[in-house]
């Protein structure tokens, strides 16, 4: 190589080596600053596309989690409120047996007819009470759930509304349902009993729905955790492995800072060849 004062080779191969390595520099610092590999699409567009995407999904997947934590709390109210229609069933079949008794005089048999006619009030209350954000089930004509299921919306975990309502095809007791002698008591305890049994069934299909919409809350809870971790599988940076080689380019461009300074200093040695 001929010695020059107008190119100096050695001073421009340091810069480049210089140049090179802090863009390396800059490259880690951005990576420690930021915790991540991939931080942006100029840095990997195909790794940042993918990374995208199933944050996309994941995402969506935070509605989906809302829609059927929404089901769950309506099924749980239409639950709730048939507990409490079976069991004032119960108590209405036992007003109903004690005035069948053919030895009851009419002021008792009446004192019972006027409980009777409260349960049967209450129960339409309760039914007409299971409401959760606008939604009944249970009424007459209630509204059947349909839950988003995945992340498309294109599947749903449906539950069908049961109607508990007096009248209606479970509770087979009507609004003006009522008993004045023991034989129409009497009557009235088979119809009781069929209501009973409607319900039980109604509770378990509802049941049914709740536990399912609750499965599939974990599920989606799962899943949601695994498409996170393969997300910073693709872009976290690994800070260890970072920090030491931050150690390393730093110590690399002091050198390379000497380096350059030793070629710039070659065009002055020259001089010396003329003295």
């Amino acid at each position: 190589m001929p010695n020059s004062v107008n190119t100096n080779v050695g001073a421009m191969i340091a810069l480049q080596n210089l140049n090179q390595t802090n863009n390396e520099l800059m490259t880690t610092q951005a990576r420690i600053n930021t915790g991540k590999r991939v931080a942006s699409a100029k840095d990997n567009g195909a790794i940042w596309a993918i990374a995208q995407n199933q944050r996309a999904n994941s995402r969506s997947l935070d509605a989906v989690r809302e829609s059927l934590q929404r089901s769950v709390s309506t099924v749980d109210v239409a639950i709730s409120a048939g507990e409490t229609v079976s069991d004032l069933l119960l108590q209405m079949k036992e007003k109903a047996l004690a005035a069948s008794d053919t030895s009851l005089d009419s002021t008792s048999r009446t004192a019972l007819a006027e409980d009777f006619g409260a349960l049967r009030d209450q129960l339409a209350k309760a039914v007409t009470n299971a409401e959760f954000n606008g939604i009944n089930m249970v009424k007459s004509g209630g509204t059947t759930i349909a839950a988003i299921a995945n992340a498309n919306g294109t599947k749903k975990i449906t539950v069908q509304a049961q109607s508990l309502a007096l009248g209606g095809a479970n509770v087979l007791i009507s609004a003006g349902t009522t008993f004045s002698t023991a034989s129409a008591a009497s009557s009235l305890i088979t119809t009781i009993n069929s209501s009973i049994t409607n319900v039980s069934t109604a509770l378990s299909k509802l049941g049914t729905g709740s536990k399912s919409l609750s499965s599939h809350i974990e599920f989606v809870n799962k899943l949601q955790d695994s498409i996170d971790a393969g997300v910073g599988n693709l872009v976290d940076a690994d800070l260890a492995k970072e920090s030491a080689r931050l150690q390393a380019l730093q110590t690399k461009q002091q050198l390379g800072v000497q380096a350059l300074s030793i070629a710039n200093q070659s065009s002055s040695i020259l001089l010396g060849l003329f003295r």
